[in-house]
């Protein structure tokens, strides 16, 4: 079995700014890490081989500067990778970028394709469909454990926002995994030892037999307008006097606003 796992570096969240000028983020010097929910992603792909053999893959989408998240997945225990990185890439909306993946998976090959729910810096959660869209298989979105594999069959369950409910779907399909799943393992030396080692296969525009106004900005059919930080409006109202009378106040204020 071959299983697929999309991975993404992401702009620290805690670092992340906006030009006040621009309204775009600044990622010029931001640190960056893996995508949180596809580490979920990695740790259930490398549990099914476990229990079920075959080989996991990651495939990531990003600058060069990528390969370091790469590499940090692989350490923990993923076969091999792929690295799709070329400046026409810039830019890209989901719709790209699952065009850009697409191509890629339809290169290598797969059974399983494993993503996280979303990606924490847009915060989406639409590549994941619209790659499974574009490979024409089945999609099952914020799955929370799979509950079974039997033959080229998947029995797998989904987080709804009221209880849970239980998929059953064919090979090969698409699966969105939520933080409930499991819990990622933490990579041992050995692991760092051997993901510094492998070789990463690099591709660009003309490896996925892509046309440049397929990709990046170009194939784009949407655009970020404006990112801004909502204004913070804070306010203190301080009560002087009598502790009676300032609870009387207080109690008012309450009324007027409808919060009591």
């Amino acid at each position: 079995m071959r299983i697929v796992v999309c991975v993404k570096q992401v702009p620290e969240i805690t670092d992340v700014k906006v030009n006040p000028e621009t309204h775009t983020l600044i990622r010029e010097g931001v640190p960056s890490m893996v995508n949180p929910y596809d580490l979920y992603a990695v740790e259930e792909a490398i549990r099914i081989r476990e229990k079920s053999g075959g080989k996991v893959t990651i495939i990531s989408m990003g600058p060069p500067q990528a390969e370091e998240a790469v590499r940090e997945v692989i350490s923990m225990g993923a076969d091999d990778a792929v690295l799709l990185t070329d400046r026409a890439f810039a830019g890209a909306d989901t719709w790209a970028t699952a065009t850009t993946l697409a191509a890629a998976l339809k290169k290598t090959g797969f059974d399983l394709i494993i993503c996280g729910k979303q990606a924490i810096d847009g915060d989406t959660a639409q590549v994941g469909p619209e790659l499974a869209e574009f490979l024409g298989i089945p999609s099952i979105t914020f799955v929370s454990k799979v509950e079974g594999m039997d033959g080229g069959q998947i029995k797998l369950r989904r987080m709804m926002e009221e209880g849970y409910q239980i998929v059953d779907t064919s090979l090969p399909c698409l699966l969105t995994v939520v933080k409930e799943i499991n819990e990622p393992r933490i990579p041992s030396l050995r692991g760092k030892l051997r993901a510094k080692s492998t070789k990463i296969e690099v591709w660009s525009t003309s490896d996925l037999a892509l046309n440049p106004s397929q990709v990046g900005l170009d194939g784009s059919p949407t655009r970020v307008v404006e990112i801004f930080t909502p204004a913070k409006k804070r306010g203190v109202k301080l009560f002087t006097g009598e502790p009676a009378e300032s609870v009387q106040s207080l109690v008012s204020i309450l009324r007027e606003r409808g919060i009591v």
